[in-house]
This record gives structure tokens, C-alpha cells and sequence, in this order.
């Protein structure tokens, strides 16, 4: 982080919006009143910082209630944080007075605390280190000047303060007592060294790779499939495909794979296929069902291996049974009998959103129309992304989404309790050339990695992708991180930032619970994830599993009816306190996305952290451990 002065700084509006348009590093714009900066001018500076990209605006506590009022507004729309700040270069107030300006700051709208005082003794000190008794850690920046203060600039991190101050160099110091750069760095990380790294690829998206797959094996004629990246549930659906008839190569291009489908050319009843093996993909297993049902002339049977095996397909036969089709059970392997029967049918949502992309990818090619009624839907994103891959190649569907006023006005997927597809009978698929986009789910470890413990750069990410993983954007906003996209959108950006609590409702989301889980326990405060609930029926029984890695690591945290809670440290406190992370043995429970949050965890443990199952990786991201290694 920088602070910038702008009454130290000679800079007119223009050199004030190009440093906080151009700067990938969070800025805290600061401009003290004095006689040669009066309120008016300090308060355009101000309001021009804010509106060129400043990560945090400084209003002293005794600025002008107009010109506080109006940068607080500005801060709100633009997403600045807002900093009230307090300085005493004579002393160091009571106890009670120094409590009272806290409450006054909090009261005209801070986000973050600042106190500093000047100290004359230890009691001094103490005092204003007691501060973090009764105000949120996150929220308070309080230590002291003077040489008697000295200590108290680090101690503050200790506590939880969200940063420090230090100087660029003893040259620059701005008070006495102030640390150097250098020096303040030593201090809390010691010999760590965090991460630059290369800008790093990421892997095709698996849940864009696999329909896709899916969709060019049963067209007429031959589709092309850019951007292939291998693991083992892409590869299980390309030996489906090949199962099912379609003719497929691959072939390196530009750094990357193409493949090449030759579809069937699919047709109700075109197929007299009496076994499929999905692998270890549960989304491929339940996207097959309602396809082998409506294109099998006969009972069929799906095989697996395992995981899979033990992870039941939760409501999938109470859905195949509104549609006049019997499942055999909830376990791999099931038997399919009966084709489906197109009509109005609503079925309930509750149980994920896998069952129901097969359902839209199997009637378009019934011999009528189906309108589809889903009420309690979960992740609404993968659905639509079925939608429009299922476009790619031809078939339409109609949809419409239902919810209450809050659902109308603000179109947030959490809040939408119905949609309703509409669904033209009698489609075929056609050939279509497809780019595969890169994967949200792998690159959400990357980025939180990043966040936490320095900076990171991916390249290949469409941040106007519909994969629900993309929320991961969202929430290290919240938290505080720092991001930031090139110009050309190639690569994406992530800087260490102060990282405060979130609440999410990642129900839409259950992917990236693991690494959700790990982010936060390095934000400071208590954290709130929602959607527990989602993941018993994962690759592990995820919410279990991930309680007890934190657990284990020596984080508290708690599962609270359908919510993970976490208690989170920033990473300076938890090296300056001995709080890092316990390292030891772990298990991933054989769950790919277990093993990546291991190994972001393990970069803020106090000994190595060893994995049992590593290879499980391979199911969606094999290069992970070695794309890692470039951190």
C-alpha cells in the first residue's frame, strides 16, 4: 500500500486522476487542512482521488461537516474506504476521552479508525493500546508518536489494526518514531518470502469443457472445441462421447488443444447402447441420465468408480419419475428405464442444478413441447450455463426467473425462488465451433493465494463468464483485496490488501467452500459462509471435511445450521502473535478441491503441511501442483 499526501504533493487534478487511475496498488488519499491548504481545495483533491480509484480516503476528524459529508458520499458511491482520522501532537488524552473521539469518528461514518497521539510515557501507551478493547480490531488504526511511541506502530498490528505507517526511508519519516519501510517489513515477516511469480494460465473450465463435449457429440456434422485443457472428468466425457458414437480427435495449436467432434447426429430412440461408464464425474453421471433416457431404445446402465460410487445422487429419481422415468436408485451404478415425457412438469430444485442440465439438454429432442417449473432452484449460474452452451449448438430455450420485490429490483440469483424453461420439442443439434473458457473454480485458489500472501497474475479468464465461480470477484472485493484487470482483459490482477470479514450465501457457488474456508481465516474478524447444506454430497462430505482441517490448523471456527463461521487473523498478526497456521499431517479426504486449499493454506503454516491424496488432483486440474510450484 501507498499513502499519498496530497498537501505534500504538488499535483493538479489531471496528475491526481492518472496516478489513482493507473496504480494497481491500493492508495489511501490523504490531504491535511492548513493554512496553505484550505477545506475547499483539500476536499477536491479528495473527491478527484476518490473518483480516479482510491482504495481509501483520510478526513480528519476536524474537518468541515459539509466537506466531510460530501467526500463520505462520494467514498460510498465509489467504494472508497472512508478513514476518520484524529491527531494530538502535544500528548495523549484520558482513557475516556480517547474512547469518545473513537465513538465520534465511528459516528460521522468511519470505516476504519485512526488515532494517534503523541506519547510521553509507557501509560501513554497503554492507553491508546487499549483501544482495541472496545473497537473492532479491523476498524482501528491506533498507536502513538514519539520515541516513547515507537513500539506501539508495530504493536497495533499485534492487536489487529488493518495497517501501519512506516516511511520510505529515515529521509521521509513523517513524525518521530516512525519506522522505515524496510525495517517495519523485517520486523513482521522476518526471512518469509511471499509471492510475484509469473503470470500464471489457467485450465479449461471442466463444467464448460464437459457440456460442450456432450452437445458436439450428439450434432450433425463436426464441431471444434478450443481451448482444451485434459483431466479426468473432461477425459471421462470424451470416452462418453466416444461411447455414444462420435468420432474425436485433438490437436495442439498456438499453445493450446483443439478438439475435433464428429457428432451422431442424435435422435429420440437413435441408440441401442446398454452401458456407460461416467468416471468419477458426478455432474457427467446426472447430465447422461435424462440424455441415455430419451436416446436408449432400451433400460441402460451407468457405471463409475471411485468416488463416485459413494456419493448419493440426491432427488434425482423423485425428478425422473415426474417424467414417467424409473432410477434404479441413488448410487452408482443405477439402471435407467423408460423415456422421458414431455409436458408442464415442476419439480423442486433444492437438491442442485446437475440433474436438471440434463433434463434441458435431453428435451429439446422429445416429440413435444415441455415447460419446466423448477421452484427452490440452487445453482442458478451452472443452469444458465447450460442454456448457453446448449445456444452454441443450436437449441433454444426459453426462461424466465420468479421471486419477490427484493428479487425484481435487484435480480440477485440468492434471491429467486422459481424458473420457469420453456422448452421447444422436436430441436436437433448442430455442429458449431466453440471456445472453451478458463476455469473460475481453479483460479479462485490462485487468487485468494494472491490476496492473502502477496500478489498474482492470471491470464485466460472471461470476467463476463456465467460460471458461478466468478463470484469469487465479489467477495475478495468485500474483504478488501486489491484487484485489477489489463486493459486488453488478458490478464487478471490480485495484490495483498487489508482483508476484513466477510458474509456470503455461496450456495450457488459450493466449489469454492474449501478455499473460501482457508480466505477466511486470514481476514481479520469473524467471517459467515452460507450453504453448508450444499456439501455432503460432494467429492467428500466437504462441510465436515473442511471443519476439520480448520480445526486442525488451530483456526475456531464452527459449522451453525446451514453456515460455516470463521474466526480469521490477518497475516501479519497471526506472524507477529505465533498464530500461523499448524502444519502436519492431512487428509484431503480423496477431494480435488480439498488438495488445492491445502496447499494455499500451507503457505501460512509454521511447519510443512503433507497431503495424503495428492493425485486426486488430477480430476480437474492435474498441471495444479506444478502451475503452484510458480508461486
Amino acid at each position: 500500500m501507498a499513502e499519498i499526501r496530497l498537501d505534500s504533493c504538488d499535483l493538479s487534478q489531471d496528475e491526481i486522476d492518472e496516478l489513482f487511475t493507473d496504480s494497481d496498488t491500493p492508495l489511501v488519499a490523504t490531504c491535511r487542512i492548513s493554512e496553505s491548504m484550505p477545506a475547499s481545495v483539500a476536499e477536491a483533491k479528495l473527491i478527484k482521488a476518490i473518483q480516479a480509484g482510491a482504495a481509501y480516503v483520510d478526513v480528519e476528524l476536524e474537518a468541515p461537516a459539509m466537506m466531510s459529508k460530501r467526500i463520505r458520499r462520494e467514498a460510498h458511491e465509489c467504494g472508497t474506504t472512508l478513514i476518520r482520522s484524529y491527531h494530538d501532537y502535544a500528548g495523549t488524552d484520558s482513557s475516556t476521552a480517547l474512547k469518545a473521539i473513537a465513538e465520534k469518528c465511528e459516528h460521522l461514518g468511519a470505516e476504519v479508525i485512526k488515532i494517534v497521539t503523541t506519547a510521553r510515557s509507557q501509560s501513554d501507551c497503554a492507553r491508546v493500546m487499549a483501544l482495541y478493547n472496545d473497537f473492532e480490531p479491523a476498524r482501528l488504526i491506533a498507536f502513538c508518536m514519539g520515541e516513547e511511541g515507537r513500539q506501539t506502530r508495530l504493536d497495533c498490528l499485534r492487536k489487529g489494526a488493518p495497517f501501519t505507517y512506516a516511511a520510505i526511508s529515515a529521509q521521509e519519516t513523517a513524525a518521530p518514531g516512525q519506522w522505515v519501510n524496510y525495517e517495519m517489513t523485517d520486523a513482521v515477516y522476518g526471512d518469509e518470502k511471499y509471492m510475484a511469480g509469473d503470470t500464471l494460465p489457467m485450465p479449461a473450465s471442466k463444467s464448460f469443457a464437459q457440456r460442450a463435449i456432450i452437445a458436439a457429440a450428439l450434432a450433425d456434422g463436426t464441431s471444434v472445441l478450443e481451448g482444451y485443457s485434459p483431466c479426468g472428468d473432461n477425459e471421462a466425457a470424451l470416452a462418453v462421447a466416444k461411447a455414444l458414437g462420435a468420432e474425436v480427435s485433438a490437436k495442439r495449436r498456438k499453445g493450446m488443444t483443439a478438439l475435433t467432434i464428429k457428432g451422431i447426429g442424435a435422435r429420440t430412440g437413435s441408440l441401442d447402447l446398454d452401458n456407460i461408464h461416467t468416471g468419477e464425474s458426478g455432474f457427467l453421471t446426472r447430465l447422461m441420465i435424462p440424455l441415455l433416457s430419451q436416446l436408449c431404445n432400451g433400460p441402460v446402465q451407468i457405471t463409475g468408480e471411485k468416488t463416485l460410487l459413494q456419493r448419493p445422487l440426491k432427488g434425482a429419481p423423485e425428478i425422473l419419475k415426474c417424467f414417467g422415468v424409473r432410477l434404479s436408485g441413488e448410487l452408482v451404478p443405477l439402471r435407467i428405464d423408460g423415456r422421458l415425457i414431455p409436458g408442464e412438469v415442476e419439480i423442486s430444485g433444492k437438491n442442485g442444478s446437475q440433474i436438471i442440465s440434463g433434463l434441458l439438454a435431453a428435451l429439446p429432442l422429445a416429440n413435444r413441447d415441455t415447460t419446466l417449473y423448477i421452484h427452490e432452484p440452487k445453482s442458478i449460474p451452472y443452469l444458465f450455463m447450460t442454456v448457453d452452451v446448449l445456444k452454441k449448438f443450436g437449441i433454444r430455450i426459453d426462461s424466465e426467473m420468479e421471486g419477490g420485490d427484493e428479487f425484481i429490483e435487484t435480480h440477485d440469483w440468492d434471491l429467486c425462488d422459481r424458473i420457469v424453461f420453456r422448452i421447444k420439442g422436436g430441436q436437433h443439434y448442430k455442429a458449431a465451433e466453440m471456445d472453451i473458457e478458463a476455469d473460475w473454480s481453479s483460479a479462485a485458489n490462485f487468487l485468494v493465494a494472491g490476496a492473502i500472501f502477496g500478489k498474482a497474475a492470471l491470464s485466460g479468464l472471461d470476467t463476463s463468464s456465467l460460471q458461478a465461480d466468478i463470484s469469487i470477484l465479489d467477495i475478495l472485493t468485500e474483504a478488501g483485496a486489491s484487484l485489477s484487470e489489463d486493459e486488453d482483459g488478458g490478464v487478471l490482477h490480485v495484490q495483498k490488501a487489508p482483508l476484513t470479514a466477510f458474509e456470503v450465501d455461496a450456495a450457488n457457488c459450493p466449489d469454492l467452500f474449501p478455499i473460501l474456508a482457508v480466505l477466511a481465516a486470514f481476514c481479520q474478524g469473524t467471517s459467515k459462509i452460507a450453504g453448508v447444506g450444499r456439501l455432503a454430497n460432494k467429492e467428500s462430505d466437504r462441510g465436515k471435511a473442511i471443519l476439520e482441517m480448520l480445526q486442525q490448523m488451530g483456526v475456531l471456527a464452527s459449522i451453525r445450521g446451514d453456515r460455516l463461521i470463521v474466526q480469521g487473523h490477518s497475516l501479519a498478526q497471526r506472524m507477529l502473535c505465533g498464530m500461523l497456521l499448524k502444519g502436519g499431517s492431512y487428509t484431503s479426504h480423496g477431494d480435488h478441491r480439498m488438495v488445492m486449499a491445502l496447499k494455499v493454506a500451507s503457505l501460512g503454516a509454521d511447519s510443512p503441511i503433507e497431503i495424503d491424496d495428492i493425485a486426486c488432483v488430477a480430476k480437474s486440474f492435474p498441471t495444479f501442483l506444478k502451475t503452484f510450484e510458480k508461486l
